[in-house]
């Protein structure tokens, strides 16, 4: 029985929903195996130009890709140690942050009291909620400890699996670029290595403006928050940087880090005026100069798109998908523009506009 066109609609609709459905399913169950092996590629082309520098001196391509690794394998390295070091700080000065804002919690209760409907016994009976949730939270510190230690057992061995990733990528990269030419006709191998050059092109530059981006940024916030007399601006001001990795939602959540935080420490009214003097400045800077001239239009993505990929990569990976999300879409729609059956959807993603 042949269908009507409605029905053919309604039909492949469904089976393309019920085949997302299941894809995002995989992509989620398999995010302990994919998620370092996407994390390798990208930091890949991050270092592949030191790769190439040292090749191009007559280093053999193993010791360059060894000495490549290791370099980024020390720089991250240094990095987790800077913010163990500056978390410790912050836990050594929880006693000063309780008696800075003791005072302000009575100021907020007086303020509740006067100007809302609740009274002191309302109070009274959240803080006993709160204490029983505490002491019921203390008798599960075991479990928790438990889960703790297997989840940075877990991110340690992820991390040592993306670092050998990453050298066997730089290694045999050439051995990878030619498994995808053969995968087509020999008439399109130029076209297809044309549009692989291109790829990594396109995403070595994005990656690498963004690192400039946020190491100005980072030196940007240390100024000012230290300026503000923020006591652990250094390990603020990085975490607010690398934040950015996350579009329009990294920024609004460096903010209100910085603002918790910094104003946590002190508790005074001017570091809070500090906060928000830094972060207006330097998203003025970043949007209207560090943005256009380190990265420009390295990444030709709709902004709809772009909003849409860091919400679905956040659904299945957590941070790590949001962060991956926007090189991997770039990528992915790099290559729909350079095939003829797909350029409807490369041209979805792209923000540039035809001629009607």
């Amino acid at each position: 029985m042949k269908l009507s066109k409605g029905k053919m609609i309604i039909l492949y609709g469904s089976l393309g929903i019920v085949g997302l459905y299941f894809l995002f399913l995989t992509f989620v169950e398999i995010k302990g195996i994919l998620a370092p092996l996407l994390t390798a590629v990208i930091l890949s082309l991050v270092i592949l130009p030191l790769s190439n520098i040292l090749e191009k001196k007559g280093m053999k391509r193993a010791i360059s890709s060894l000495i490549s690794v290791f370099v980024l394998f020390t720089v991250s390295l240094g990095f987790l140690a800077l913010i163990s070091f500056q978390i410790q700080n912050f836990i050594d000065s929880w006693p000063k942050i309780e008696d800075t804002m003791k005072p302000k919690v009575g100021q907020l209760k007086d303020f509740v009291y006067q100007h809302t409907f609740f009274d002191a016994g309302d109070l009274k009976t959240s803080e006993k909620d709160s204490k029983e949730l505490v002491e019921g939270n203390v008798e599960n510190a075991g479990k928790k400890a438990l889960e703790f230690l297997s989840s940075t057992l877990g991110f340690l061995s992820n991390y040592l699996l993306t670092m050998i990733y990453i050298f066997f990528l730089l290694n045999y990269r050439k051995h990878f670029k030619i498994f995808m030419l053969k995968l087509f006709p020999s008439k399109q191998k130029k076209e297809v290595g044309k549009v692989i050059h291109k790829v990594g092109q396109v995403a070595q530059q994005y990656l690498v403006g963004k690192l400039m981006l946020i190491t100005f940024l980072g030196v940007l916030y240390s100024i000012g928050l230290g300026i503000s007399g923020i006591q652990n601006f250094i390990l603020i001001s990085i975490i607010a940087a690398l934040l950015t990795l996350i579009p329009y939602i990294g920024n609004i959540i460096g903010l209100a880090l910085a603002l918790v935080f910094g104003y946590l420490i002190t508790g005074e009214l001017n570091v809070l005026i500090g906060i928000i003097i830094t972060f207006t400045i330097a998203q003025f800077v970043e949007s209207y100069i560090l943005q256009p001239y380190v990265i420009g239009n390295k990444v030709d993505l709709h902004p709809f798109i772009v909003i849409l990929s860091v919400i679905v990569g956040g659904a299945l990976w957590g941070i790590t998908g949001m962060i991956l999300a926007i090189p991997f879409t770039a990528i992915l729609g790099l290559i729909f523009l350079h095939v003829p059956a797909l350029y409807p959807f490369g041209f979805l993603f792209s923000k540039n506009e035809e001629d009607s």
